[in-house]
């Protein structure tokens, strides 16, 4: 079982509420950095497993949440602190990069 999460509009603020800091991949199967993006986001849900919520969101099933955000290019990384948005990575990071920054963010929850 993965340690990523789907968000779903439906689901997308109950799920935030469940954790401090949160992190959501905005992507779409078609999207080539989206693919090389993907393994990374996977490690660090499981590197941060219980710490950090780690969501996936489909840009094209989740259209709610995309247009809320103004996602306009993708891979897109929100991060939030409860319901609140705190920070934003466009494109793709390096696992290295992106641990600093979750580490970052957790120092400061």
């Amino acid at each position: 079982m993965s340690a990523t999460t789907e968000i779903t509009d439906q689901n997308f603020r109950e799920q935030l509420k469940q954790s401090p800091l949160s992190m959501l991949d905005f992507w779409a199967e078609w999207c080539g950095p989206c693919k090389i993006l993907s393994p990374i986001v996977d490690e660090i849900a499981e590197r941060y497993r219980n710490k950090v919520l780690i969501g996936k969101v489909d840009v094209d099933k989740y259209q709610g949440i995309s247009t809320e955000f103004g996602i306009r290019s993708i891979p897109t990384l929100l991060f939030f602190k409860g319901e609140k948005l705190v920070d934003k990575h466009i494109g793709a990071i390096s696992k290295s990069a992106l641990v600093q920054k979750i580490d970052e963010h957790l120092k400061n929850t």
